[in-house]
């Protein structure tokens, strides 16, 4: 019982203690920081929400090249345009690189933007301008602003108490390297899936618990926490303690529920969905995050990283890293496989005007081809010392994809010049693009504010406007 009390006393103890059950996870639900987290969920939180749309982020870290996939300049001379032939989508007049045939045959499911831009040339600050809105473009440690995501668990969590036990807002395998909660705390994080979805023991732990003892064991952990509870409320003197039972009984939804299981069990789905998406770490990332989403997940986010990535395991196609040509080639069939089935299964389950999905990363590569020595051998890099081509960092013009979300498909929205270089038409930054997820959530983008660490109310977009092409 002393080792429960001291657990408990941490807890009580602040936000340090709050980040330590972050990294633990779920474990520490022995120790009450899951109720006491889902208590913080209910504190100054704005008004209710009016819509229950969902959104999937399909996050690819490093920057993909926009040139060599959704934006190819044939025309353009040698040292920009890259290998690859164009091929025809089924949107008259839309060309893609020929390394994504699967989505180039479903292009009508889907709006690509092709005149993104932000003004950040570093991987920190490009990722925090794009999901939190930071003009900054100086590269940080931390995020000064709470990403989209975070945002949207904030504002959903002040709709109060919900029907379904899962998290409002899912990673998996997120994309947390740059971005963050900020000033909303710990409590608005995602809750995080890690590992491969493709392995058979692949496992989401203390999730939809079947075994009775251990059901059983946390309500005895639940009586002892109500017995301390009752020592602590006369020393509560400020209520923090009055909606506690509530979130403790949440908590243990979580934890019991059947439906939590099944949401994250892959073994549901039939071998044929399961292939269609790719038996790999990616194809499984989405078809779960689908799984998660339609079983009442509000945000998810998806990051496509890892050996399929090649040598240095994201998209961040330097010379330096990898034969940026080869990188491409290596990841791309497992990328189109991957999205086309995630989009086509949004509308084939009637999920494509509630759920909005977005697939994009922090900036583009750069047009003109450069060449520099590789650092290493391995996937789609030469031994070191191999000159070998490259593109860099490009925050000027980038493309996305949109699907789903009730909006008009089969299109393409703005145009970069002739090499690539600058988005030219239809100009899109940041705050359109977060502006646009927003309005999608049913969030007041032009009137929802926050306060900072030092109690100042923030605005969730200070600049931009929602994207009239992309709003259903």
């Amino acid at each position: 019982m002393s080792q429960f009390f001291d657990s408990y006393s941490r807890y009580c103890a602040g936000p340090e203690a709050r980040r330590d059950f972050l990294r633990l996870g779920l474990a520490g639900f022995t120790s009450l920081s899951f109720p006491g987290l889902l208590r913080l969920r209910a504190e100054g939180t704005p008004a209710p929400e009016r819509k229950k749309n969902a959104v999937i982020m399909v996050w690819k870290p490093g920057g993909c090249s926009h040139i060599d996939t959704y934006d190819p300049k044939p025309d353009a001379p040698s040292e920009y345009r890259g290998p690859f032939a164009t091929i025809e989508t089924k949107v008259p007049g839309l060309l893609f690189s020929e390394l994504l045939p699967r989505q180039a045959a479903i292009a009508d499911k889907f709006t690509v933007l092709r005149s993104m831009r932000q003004s950040a040339g570093g991987h920190p600050a490009g990722s925090m301008q794009l999901l939190s809105g930071d003009s900054d473009t100086r590269d940080k440690n931390k995020p000064r602003l709470p990403d989209w995501m975070s945002v949207a668990n904030y504002v959903r969590a002040g709709a109060g108490s919900r029907d379904n036990p899962l998290p409002r807002y899912v990673g998996v395998n997120p994309p947390t390297s740059y971005t963050g909660s900020a000033y909303l705390g710990d409590a608005y994080a995602p809750f995080v899936v890690s590992g491969d979805p493709s392995k058979p023991e692949f496992t989401v732990p203390n999730i939809g618990l079947s075994d009775q003892s251990q059901v059983r064991h946390l309500q005895r952990r639940q009586t002892l926490r109500q017995n301390l509870d009752t020592m602590e409320r006369a020393f509560d003197r400020a209520g923090e303690l009055a909606a506690l039972d509530e979130f403790e009984s949440q908590a243990m939804t979580l934890l019991t529920n059947p439906k939590t299981k099944e949401a994250f069990d892959l073994s549901q789905e039939d071998a044929k969905t399961r292939d269609r998406y790719g038996r790999n770490t990616w194809g499984q990332q989405l078809l779960l995050a689908r799984r998660l989403v339609e079983a009442g997940v509000d945000v998810l986010t998806s990051s496509l990283h890892g050996p399929l990535c090649g040598r240095v395991s994201n998209w961040d196609d330097h010379a330096v890293n990898h034969h940026v040509f080869d990188a491409l080639r290596f990841r791309a069939d497992a990328y189109d496989q991957a999205v086309s089935a995630l989009i086509e299964d949004i509308y084939e389950r009637g999920l494509d005007e509630r759920v909005l999905v977005v697939v994009t990363g922090e900036f583009g590569r750069t047009p003109k081809i450069s060449y520099q020595p590789s650092t290493g051998a391995g996937n789609a890099s030469a031994p070191a010392g191999t000159k070998q081509p490259g593109r860099d960092h490009w925050p000027r013009a980038f493309s996305n994809l949109w699907a789903g979300g009730g909006i008009e498909t089969g299109r393409f929205i703005g145009a970069t010049d002739a090499k690539g270089e600058d988005s030219i038409e239809r100009v899109c930054g940041p705050g359109d693009f977060l502006a646009t997820i927003y309005h999608h959530l049913g969030i007041d983008y032009k009137n929802t504010f926050i306060e900072d660490f030092n109690g100042r109310p923030t605005p969730i977009v200070d600049h931009g406007e929602a994207i009239p092409e992309l709003i259903g």
